[in-house]
């Protein structure tokens, strides 16, 4: 990812794709560290922080199959400790078959900063 010098601005922007990696990053950290009881309270519009996540890690799992070719499958239900994994294997799936498609990673980006910000 390209990030501009002090006081400068940089000419090549970042693409969508690094943006949306950046994005699946940050997002799969701040899961990674919230503690067991965080992941497990209460959270709006889903039961819990956890939830929001499984949620995020599925709909990024129906988007890599559809964007695949596959079939939807419905993630397992891991320990909430777990979520920021599956996060992060999904995000990753997508990124490799939606290179080409930089309106669906700038929104996916999008969705995952709106999730870590109210996580």
């Amino acid at each position: 990812m390209a990030h501009p010098g002090p006081g400068g601005t940089d000419p090549v922007a970042d693409t969508p794709a690094d943006r949306f990696a950046d994005q699946l990053a940050r997002t799969v950290d701040r899961l990674r560290s919230l503690s067991l009881a965080r992941l497990g309270a209460p959270f709006e519009p889903e039961a819990t922080r956890a939830d929001a996540a499984r949620a995020t890690a599925q709909r990024l799992a129906d988007i890599a199959a559809e964007l695949e070719g596959g079939p939807a499958r419905t993630l397992p239900r891991m320990a909430d400790a777990a979520v920021g994994d599956q996060v992060a294997v999904c995000g990753r799936d997508v990124l490799a078959a939606a290179s080409g498609d930089a309106s669906l990673l700038a929104g996916l980006a999008d969705d995952l900063l709106d999730l870590r910000r109210r996580l």
